[in-house]
């Protein structure tokens, strides 16, 4: 999987349900994708935060990209503080959101794999986290072939992909390999967000500040394998 910043419930159910999560550090970082930013609510609605970057080539990986020198971390704590003050689980979670902003980290992948182990220790989630350089396998496959280089170089005969990935990947051809092919679906998830409409989707962010602990550890069963 790619890293992101506190992405969707999806990516932690995801990252409670499987015995090792590999994270991407050497595949090229895609422009205007949620690695670096994610929704969250404010006044009602849905808006965007974002890590700013340096400029850099389009051909980096997320490895060889950094933070910008100029991001603002305070302005962005004060966005989300004002979005989020008057939700029941603000003072649990805020700190926990400044640890990740106020990083001194500059590298993207080690701010990024920071904020996902912040949240994870959060949640109580223990499984191990594997950057995909440290593999021994050819980095210059692409697509399922790098994956089942994956899968292989880690002993894995079983791999278990977001519902997203049903497009990109064929069960015949990890069969083939002996590798059996998954995919997780979560199911829809709703909680009360200061008495106003739901909106759908938004950051783990989201969720945390609404949800007790245990409540949202109870949100990471909440999916079908298909």
């Amino acid at each position: 999987m790619q890293p992101y910043f506190l992405p969707y419930i999806g990516y932690w159910q995801l990252l409670s349900a499987v015995d090792r999560f590999i994270v991407y550090d050497n595949i090229q970082y895609t422009k205007k994708g949620w690695i670096n930013r994610n929704r969250f609510l404010r006044d009602g609605a849905d808006a965007y935060f974002t890590v700013p970057l340096k400029k850099g080539s389009d051909f980096l990986t997320i490895g060889e990209r950094f933070v910008a020198d100029d991001f603002d971390r305070a302005k962005l704590l004060n966005q989300l503080n004002e979005a989020y003050r008057k939700s029941p689980q603000f003072a649990a979670v805020f700190p926990l959101v400044e640890a990740m902003v106020r990083s001194n980290l500059t590298n993207l992948f080690a701010f990024l794999v920071h904020s996902i182990d912040v949240t994870a220790r959060y949640l109580e989630i223990s499984t191990p986290i594997v950057v995909s350089s440290t593999l021994p396998i050819d980095h210059t496959l692409r697509g399922a072939a790098k994956v089942l280089a994956l899968c292989e170089a880690s002993g894995a005969d079983h791999y278990l992909n977001a519902i997203g990935g049903q497009s990109l990947y064929s069960s015949d051809t990890f069969q083939q390999r002996g590798v059996t092919l998954q995919f997780l679906r979560t199911r829809p998830i709703e909680y009360p967000q200061l008495g106003r409409s739901f909106v759908p989707n938004l950051s783990i962010l989201d969720v945390l500040m609404f949800n007790s602990k245990d409540a949202v550890r109870g949100m990471l069963t909440e999916y079908d394998v298909v």
